[in-house]
């Protein structure tokens, strides 16, 4: 609801258009201004003032010279008489946009009693010998033209045809009375139907184009949000059941294995395979759309502890720092797998591409999420070949790709001080089942 006081716009449009009300903000078409708020102003922009005070001084200057040519009126309203009523007629233009309809009709009082002057009082309101047959005031055309877009179209064709019934004398016609009366009240009437029934149009067909594009980006949405579940099924029929196979397997094989190098190997393959199995299933439940009602089993925790993956870089000689802050439990199980696999997958880039540097894990976790900084002092000797040539190129944009899947940000690039830094913002949720229950 407006605030009390406040000016209140309603717009209006007409045939071809659908009926659109706006409350608080001026109108784009017809506008019908109420309240103590507007009545602070006589434009809607400073423009109209410019060219309306432009175009009332230019008829003030073209009456005085009609005035001068013509001489003074001898009635008893004295010499001055016609050029006073021209004047205020051309003064009134001012208030045009604010007060249309007492303008209008102050148009016609005047068209009226010069009618009555020149009919029953020669030389009362229009001097004997006139410059012009016209019985309208001079301001007219201009004033006529801009009630096209002021006033609903009955009033302006009865304000139209009266003045033009006026102007045009078809009860005494003349040829240098009618046409020109005809020109100067119905021509500029028209003109102004016509630019305004073809703005209108060019509005309407802005219109449909902006609804069809979004109507495009909708359906483009809902093509990807398709696809995402077509995606997250076939991750689920085919890639589980593999996994499955292998996790159960490797569990048989560390049963009934005698030898306790294959029992161990059997248990971290199975213990992999279930981490995997765990995050595929997280990763299915992002992609999946929630408002197909599916049912979801509830997240797993985390896959495994980033102290782990800081005392596995330091067993192999890489030194490496951790450094924590904050409540861990603020973030969501998801969130904390993702903060796992990007420094995961840091400390990975800085064994195969920086040998002999050392390390820095970074976590602040805070109730906005999690940051995830992870930076080497950069290599001291050539890279492996073997070990840098193993990976297939796609790590960084991989944990791009995971990190704003989950709706954060991902950064990584040269360090100011030498070395390399990997970098992500985290949400504390993201929108799964998980996160709406938290």
């Amino acid at each position: 609801m407006p605030r009390r006081g406040a000016a209140t716009f309603v717009d209006v449009r007409y045939p071809g258009d659908a009926l659109c009300a706006t409350i608080g903000r001026p109108s784009r078409y017809r506008g019908l201004m109420t309240g103590p708020a507007g009545r602070s102003g006589l434009w809607r922009q400073p423009s109209d003032g410019v060219w309306l005070t432009a175009s009332s001084l230019l008829f003030i200057g073209i009456d005085v010279g009609l005035f001068l040519a013509a001489g003074p009126t001898t009635g008893f309203l004295g010499p001055y008489a016609a050029l006073t009523l021209m004047v205020a007629c051309d003064l009134a233009l001012l208030f045009l946009f604010r007060f249309p309809n007492p303008v209008a009709g102050l148009l016609v009082a005047a068209a009226l009693a010069m009618l009555a002057s020149d009919l029953f009082a020669p030389g009362l309101l229009l001097p004997v010998e006139k410059p012009t047959l016209m019985t309208v005031p001079t301001i007219t055309p201009v004033v006529l033209s801009q009630l096209a877009r002021l006033l609903d179209r009955r009033r302006l064709l009865w304000i139209a045809g009266l003045l033009a019934l006026l102007a045009a004398r078809p009860w005494d016609p003349a040829w240098n009375t009618t046409p020109f009366g005809l020109l100067s009240t119905a021509l500029p009437v028209a003109i102004s139907l016509y630019f305004e029934a073809r703005k209108q149009l060019l509005r309407s067909l802005r219109d449909r184009a902006e609804r069809a594009e979004r109507e495009q980006h909708l359906l483009a949405e809902r093509a990807r949000a398709a696809e995402r579940r077509r995606l997250a099924g076939e991750m689920h029929d085919v890639v589980t059941h593999r996994l499955s196979l292998m996790v159960l397997h490797a569990g048989a094989l560390g049963v009934t294995s005698a030898d306790q190098q294959v029992r161990s190997a059997a248990e971290n393959i199975r213990r992999e395979g279930a981490h995997a199995l765990d995050e595929l299933r997280d990763l299915v439940g992002v992609l999946r759309d929630n408002s197909t009602g599916e049912p979801k089993a509830p997240n797993p925790p985390p896959a495994g502890d980033v102290a782990d993956l800081v005392a596995e870089s330091t067993a192999v000689g890489i030194g490496t720092e951790l450094s924590v802050r904050g409540d861990p439990a603020v973030v969501s199980p998801t969130v904390a797998r993702t903060a796992y696999r990007v420094v995961q997958e840091a400390l990975t880039n800085v064994r195969k591409h920086a040998p002999g540097s050392s390390a820095t894990v970074s976590l602040h976790y805070h109730p906005g999420g999690l940051e995830v900084c992870v930076a080497d002092t950069g290599a001291v000797g050539p890279p492996d070949p073997a070990l840098a040539g193993s990976g297939s190129g796609a790590g960084l944009n991989g944990l791009r790709q995971r990190v704003e899947l989950v709706g954060g940000t991902f950064e990584a690039g040269a360090a100011p001080g030498g070395g390399f830094r990997i970098g992500a913002i985290l949400p504390a949720y993201v929108p799964t089942t998980e996160g709406a229950a938290r």
